[in-house]
């Protein structure tokens, strides 16, 4: 008595929402916290690729997600640069409230 393997399963159309759902919610938080968009929008279109199908959704997720990351970089550093400018100032001048060239300082 011999022993057949099983029939090999036929095969399966690709899922045409790999990853599509993924995409949205990357789209929606690259919008509100662009670095975690960006990460869930690459998962969900690396998703899709291995599924075969486009996910366009997840491709703006990731050009959005990239840029507002950027703009966030600059922003923080700027905004680090200027702050450090002010605790320097405050450091030369002391305590207290201080006009120097039009601009009020108020240090503590």
């Amino acid at each position: 008595m011999s022993t057949t393997p099983p029939p090999a399963a036929p095969y399966a159309a690709p899922d045409s929402n790999a990853g599509r759902t993924l995409g949205i919610v990357g789209l929606i938080l690259a919008i509100i916290a662009p670095l975690i968009g960006l990460i869930l929008s690459i998962v969900a279109k690396v998703q899709s690729s291995k599924a075969g199908v486009k996910n366009g959704v997840a491709t703006a997720g990731i050009i959005v997600g990239a840029i507002l990351t950027v703009v966030g970089v600059i922003v923080g550093i700027v905004v680090g640069v200027t702050l450090a400018g002010v605790v320097a100032k405050c450091a030369d001048l002391g305590p207290g409230t201080h006009h120097v060239g039009g601009v009020t300082y108020t240090c503590s």
